[in-house]
């Protein structure tokens, strides 16, 4: 009959109805959720969200690594030259000036043994620095961890340090220096040189954001700095009187490059050098974490 309502077609299409609208709540509620919402004050280093983004941390680390040699004829020789000319021009013109060329200790490989080390820590800070500010076309768009990226700024030094530790076993093997069982505590030194230039390098990145400033004052302080951490192109015990032994320490590179320095050349370890530096270079890291966290919420805004 004309007059009754079609009833199978709207039992079909209440049952299609039906069935479609739980499947597809069922099949978006097995994937997983993240919130993500502005907190406000201080906030806590989330590790395991930090962990979760371990992947990111390798790539963006290895794309800095091959933007930095890509098209150049030298590619990572450039790792070597930088402290290799800094020795020279340290052993010609400061060697002999200084009265350390005659101290028996073979002072070329001695500069460079200061100047491996801190070449990657000043470039960790510089780098780190500016990572925020060179990222912010990824900062702006996508949400992950912002301390993600100085971290990968810093892990780009490794490489360097890494070429240029080859370098040094050739100049160790050249001047007839053989490593003792201090040569083991390397690789401790070095993290604990790479902590250190997380936290200033990571407080330096948030602070640059909000005043560029720190972009052009920082290269000038980073000289600076290499000058007040004398164990570079120094013998300490014939340069540096008690007074500077008890206070050069709180420069967290003083300790560990003269540690680092001392362990390559198998000299004596200066433990409170070593403990004072790492203190304060730990102490660096929770106030650079701790601050960045605190003004990264609002670094999409302003970069």
């Amino acid at each position: 009959m004309t007059g009754m309502p079609n009833t199978e077609g709207a039992t079909k299409i209440a049952s299609t109805n039906t069935d479609s609208g739980p499947l597809a709540i069922k099949n978006s509620c097995d994937l997983p959720v993240t919130i993500i919402e502005a907190r406000s004050g201080w906030q806590w280093l989330d590790l395991q969200e930090m962990w979760r983004y371990r992947e990111l941390l390798f790539f963006l680390t290895w794309r800095d690594v091959t933007v930095r040699y890509k098209q150049t004829a030298l590619g990572a020789a450039w790792a070597i030259l930088q402290p290799m000319a800094t020795m020279i021009v340290f052993t010609l013109f400061l060697g002999r000036a200084l009265g350390v060329a005659d101290t028996g200790v073979p002072y070329p490989l001695y500069v460079y043994a200061g100047i491996l080390p801190w070449t990657f820590f000043s470039g960790a800070i510089t780098s780190a620095a500016n990572s925020v500010v060179g990222n912010q076309n990824l900062v702006t768009k996508i949400y992950f961890p912002r301390l993600i990226v100085p971290l990968s700024a810093v892990g780009v030094g490794l490489v360097d340090l890494a070429v240029g530790f080859v370098m040094m076993l050739v100049l160790m093997a050249w001047f007839g220096v053989m490593p003792g069982w201090s040569f083991l505590l390397l690789p401790v030194l070095v993290l604990l040189l790479m902590l250190a230039a997380i936290g200033i390098g990571t407080l330096m990145s948030a602070l640059t954001v909000a005043y560029r400033d720190f972009r052009h004052a920082l290269p000038f302080g980073v000289q600076l700095w290499m000058f007040a951490t004398p164990c570079i192109y120094l013998i300490p015990e014939t340069a540096i009187g008690p007074r500077g032994h008890w206070l050069l320490p709180l420069n967290p590179a003083y300790g560990l490059i003269l540690n680092f320095q001392r362990a390559v050349l198998d000299q004596p370890l200066d433990l409170y050098a070593l403990g004072v530096s790492s203190a304060v270079g730990l102490l660096g890291v929770v106030v650079g974490a701790a601050y960045f966290r605190r003004v990264e919420r609002s670094f999409a805004d302003i970069i």
